[in-house]
């Protein structure tokens, strides 16, 4: 494994995302939701995921979209939540250091605190459309 280095390039997003979901398909709370909901496209979801933060991150605006319509009707509770960032903080700290890497770990809680937070209400509303 290459040692930590800053997180500064397009390059160093797809290896954060390449390592990050590696593990998410290989974990038995996470995997089953996301193979479930991706099933064979997962080639064009690492697409995204690239774009996503590469746009939030080094501000390079390639990422189109609403990232929290697709998550919204996931059967996923607190535990999800807690796992997914458990494994996205292990995945920053193992391959990056620095600044942005701080930075990945900070948006990547408040992200999910946010959609844990609508997911939850959308539960217990079901009539809202979104």
């Amino acid at each position: 494994m290459k040692t930590q280095q800053e997180l500064l390039t397009l390059d160093d997003i797809k290896r954060l995302v390449d390592v990050f979901y590696e593990r998410i398909k290989n974990n038995n709370l996470l995997a089953p939701v996301f193979n479930e909901l991706i099933k064979d496209k997962w080639p064009q979801h690492m697409g995204k995921m690239y774009r996503f933060w590469q746009t939030v991150l080094l501000e390079e605006h390639t990422y189109l979209g609403s990232p929290f319509l697709p998550h919204a009707n996931l059967p996923v509770n607190h535990e999800h939540f807690v796992e997914w960032l458990t494994l996205f903080n292990k995945t920053v700290d193992e391959l990056f250091t620095g600044a942005k890497a701080e930075e990945a770990k900070w948006r990547a809680a408040k992200m999910a605190e946010m959609f844990e937070n609508k997911i939850a209400y959308f539960k217990s509303n079901p009539f809202n459309i979104l």
